[in-house]
């Protein structure tokens, strides 16, 4: 058998051009082979087009071209109707002999259906090339229908000596137009964002997702999410202005005035009761994945940062840090919270990279405690 292997890790290249497009839908890159060379290739592009496989069948034009080759593909190819038909049984239709996944679907709508497709209809199928890379490529999406939660990206921007805002509260800016337009694409990624109720008071932002050059087939679920125990945040505020652009969902504690939770629900926010005394974490994130919010990017403030590491639930970490010192034992932090006693319950970053972005960096990677 041919060395798949230098195709599937262009596979894995192509699929990386649809990150903040395609969400939830997971990154895929496929590539046609004949022999030692490509045919075509084809990615998932944007929510709600076609997929990797259907790219590139389109992208080899007449079935004389793929009748007889290999495709090699990062994912399990579908065998469901969605928002596009399957691509399984139209593989099978095209004459291809023999498909090359890196791994299996874990979506429960689809997993091995693809294949069981594939081989009913004479098509050979080998399992496993590089599945570790695919996997961590859209591990999110993997973490999504592995636990039931959205995967949780922590996010702040803090100066040199680690302070997230001076003494007086002032934030804007500690970073640069750069790293600010990499925090973008961060969101972009993302079907939620997160903050608490002290920086929504404190910064009244919009939160709004970037908007994308082109306009995806079909919409992106996106919402924004304000822990806010007490249901604080004010009428008058940017998020509730814009409520109707995006959604505004409210988590609140049962200890919440109702008068201030019927308002908001009034004025078109969705309050979301998530924990007796407080907003306990656990429970919100069960709740946004009910909603099929599979990752949620969350921006502070420092207790709700800290809260993610108590409660064990924060995924991957982008640390923005500014060649700036803030200075003053009354400067935040950007990670609050309770956290452990001991340095061997801390936080380590697996995978760690540091990324420029202008005059600042980005340190990027994955919390592993121990």
């Amino acid at each position: 058998m041919p060395d798949y292997e230098p195709f599937m890790r262009r596979a894995l290249a192509l699929a990386r051009r649809g990150e903040g497009r395609v969400e939830p839908n997971p990154m895929v890159g496929a590539v046609i082979v004949r022999g030692n060379r490509v045919v075509a290739e084809g990615w998932h592009d944007a929510f709600g087009g076609p997929h990797a496989e259907a790219a590139a069948l389109r992208a080899a034009g007449n079935g004389r071209t793929v009748r007889g080759a290999t495709m090699v593909v990062t994912l399990e190819p579908c065998a469901h109707t969605g928002k596009t038909p399957p691509c399984a049984p139209a593989l099978v239709a095209s004459g291809i002999r023999r498909v090359v996944i890196a791994g299996r679907d874990p979506n429960p709508v689809t997993r091995g259906r693809g294949v069981a497709t594939l081989r009913r209809g004479g098509v050979e199928v080998v399992e496993g090339l590089l599945r570790e890379e695919a996997e961590i490529l859209n591990a999110p999406f993997y973490a999504y229908h592995r636990e039931h939660r959205p995967w949780v990206i922590a996010k702040w921007a803090m100066s040199a000596d680690g302070r997230i805002a001076t003494r007086a509260g002032e934030s804007k800016w500690i970073t640069g137009p750069e790293a600010r337009a990499f925090a973008r694409r961060i969101r972009a990624r993302c079907q939620a964002v997160a903050v608490g109720i002290g920086t929504a008071l404190r910064d009244d932002p919009e939160l709004l997702p970037a908007a994308p050059p082109e306009p995806p087939p079909c919409p992106r679920p996106f919402a924004r999410v304000i822990l806010d125990s007490r249901a604080r945040l004010p009428l008058a505020s940017r998020l509730v202005r814009t409520v109707h652009e995006v959604p505004v969902i409210v988590a609140v504690s049962s200890r919440a005035p109702r008068s201030r939770c019927r308002a908001l629900e009034g004025a078109g926010c969705e309050i979301l009761a998530a924990g007796r005394h407080r907003v306990e974490i656990p429970r919100l994130l069960e709740a946004l994945g009910r909603r099929g919010l599979a990752q949620v990017l969350v921006e502070g403030g420092g207790e709700v940062l800290g809260s993610l590491f108590d409660a064990r639930v924060a995924d991957e970490v982008f640390a923005f840090v500014a060649p700036r010192v803030i200075g003053g034992t009354e400067a935040p932090a950007p990670v609050g919270g309770t956290g452990p006693a001991a340095m061997n319950e801390t936080y380590s970053l697996d995978r760690p990279e540091w990324i420029p972005a202008g005059t600042d960096f980005v340190l990027h990677g994955f919390p592993r405690r121990g």
